[in-house]
């Protein structure tokens, strides 16, 4: 029989008019791989935080870890137990070493005052090689791919003697040959008796890794299953409490263009991209991570500039050189990353809002309160975010309602053309179908919409067109009424 290495017994958490978590309990064993899943607000990341001792719950739970319980509920003391979280940002120093970043932890958590450099290299190569994993230990990690950040993440968890693992949306940013490298490695921990508490919202990756699940709704603990006695309607009814499929909307032929790209070219990111945008058309554009879709939204938008190639806007030939001019132009984008480059976290939901429109509603340098009130309300409303308090920050936001800000903030520059980059990445199914019905409505006005997105049902729910691309190049473009699934992977791989 299984050894539970975490029992969560009755574990409340209040914030001011909000009860986050309500009487929540269960158990994660020794060697096991966990998952934990619910809609965006559920009250995972708020169970998360009181694991990892950034939160205290309210007095009657208590957190019982190999036998002894919590105390003191703080960073140090879930540290000192070998409980560990990576989170999506993973909260690596990238201005230091790979070795830098394995070895110090333990030195901080002992509270050390000196180094032996000697000793940490040593730490870090051990702890790399337990994960099978080559890297130049002096290298700094903000040269390395998100994968490889990700290893590293893992290996200072490993340094720091990790006997819990959270994983937090772990696979967002990864490709699927990078997905099947991090599950080897979650295989391997587990059979170290490391346990793992996996959060994700994609229920095929839930399904592939995990041993068990949780479902949260609402707070509330929906129960503790074993993987093999679920299915995807069953987990989905329990998170939401309803049946819920991607709509697939009715797809638009247009002939109005807006926007063409013309032999597009970036050296070593893509080559020879050329299409045409139409007003009211969602255009998606797919294939594998790398394929060089978010360097082509990057390249319109004025953040990349081409080596070569014509874009051409409302029948001008134009050259962008930087978002203020794209903005100008009325381009907007929302980039894939809301919580690096969408965001930021420590300001209000008002003040992230209108960091598009600051000239528009400011006079000698000064923010008309008046203008700035009026155009917070009239999105927030327009975009049902919620919690409905301009004031909070965004930090405490679900993911849902993080990215209908990063629209709304866009969308308040009035923009003829919107291209986000993965729209319901890290989103709960529930939220997507509301993100996709926000997106087809502002076609339906007349707005150019580009759509990248890595999930081909998603593409083929809202998108009219779409185009395939692999390898920095364009393989396919079709209609997407009446295609499938099988048709656009296979352009992609």
């Amino acid at each position: 029989m299984a050894q539970a290495l975490v029992e969560i017994r009755g574990i409340t958490k209040q914030f001011p008019g909000v009860t986050a978590l309500q009487d929540v309990s269960f158990t994660i064993d020794e060697g096991e791989i966990h998952a934990l899943i619910g809609e965006n607000g559920a009250g995972k990341s708020t169970m998360i935080k009181i694991l990892s001792g950034l939160y205290k719950p309210e007095a009657g739970g208590e957190i019982i870890f190999a036998g002894e319980p919590f105390k003191s509920y703080t960073a140090l003391e879930s540290l000192q137990r070998g409980i560990v979280v990576i989170y999506q940002d993973f909260s690596l120093f990238s201005n230091l070493s790979v070795m830098e970043n394995i070895a110090l932890g333990p030195y901080v958590k002992e509270g050390k005052n000196l180094v032996d450099w000697k000793k940490m290299e040593e730490t870090a190569r051990l702890t790399l090689d337990r994960l099978q994993f080559q890297v130049d230990l002096n290298a700094t990690v903000g040269s390395l791919s998100v994968a490889k950040q990700q290893i590293v993440a893992i290996a200072r968890a490993l340094a720091n003697k990790a006997r819990l693992l959270v994983l937090d949306e772990p696979t967002s940013a990864l490709s699927r040959g990078e997905v099947t490298k991090l599950f080897d490695i979650m295989r391997s921990l587990k059979q170290e008796k490391i346990s793992l508490l996996f959060i994700s919202h994609k229920l095929d990756e839930i399904f592939t890794i995990s041993d068990r699940l949780t479902v949260f709704r609402d707070g509330k603990c929906m129960g503790t299953f074993n993987r093999d006695e679920m299915d995807t309607d069953r987990i989905i009814s329990l998170m939401v409490g309803r049946k819920i499929e991607y709509k697939i909307f009715e797809k638009n032929k247009r002939n109005d263009t807006i926007l063409e790209l013309k032999n597009f070219s970036k050296a070593g990111q893509f080559k020879d991209i050329s299409f045409k945008l139409n007003r009211g058309e969602i255009l998606g554009i797919t294939g594998l991570v790398g394929a060089g879709r978010t360097e082509v939204a990057q390249t319109i938008f004025g953040l990349n500039h081409p080596d070569s190639g014509e874009l051409i806007l409302e029948g001008e030939r134009i050259i962008i050189e930087s978002p203020q001019e794209a903005v100008a132009r009325g381009i907007a984008y929302v980039p894939e990353n809301r919580l690096q480059e969408g965001l930021i976290l420590r300001k209000t939901i008002k003040d992230n809002l209108v960091l598009t429109v600051l000239r528009a509603i400011s006079k000698y340098g000064l923010v008309n309160s008046n203008k700035k009130t009026g155009v917070v309300a009239e999105w927030m409303e327009k975009l049902t975010i919620k919690p409905p308090l301009p004031d909070i920050l965004t930090s405490k936001l679900s993911g849902g309602n993080q990215q209908r800000v990063v629209l709304a903030k866009w969308l308040a520059t009035n923009p003829k053309i919107l291209i986000v980059d993965e729209p319901t990445n890290g989103i709960d199914v529930g939220a997507k179908t509301e993100i996709h019905q926000i997106l087809r409505n502002l076609a339906e006005s007349g707005m150019g919409i580009i759509v990248i997105s890595s999930e081909l049902p998603e593409i083929l729910a809202i998108a009219d067109r779409v185009i395939v691309m692999r390898r920095g190049r364009i393989t396919d473009e079709r209609f997407c009424e009446g295609l499938n699934q099988e048709e656009l992977l296979s352009k992609a791989i």
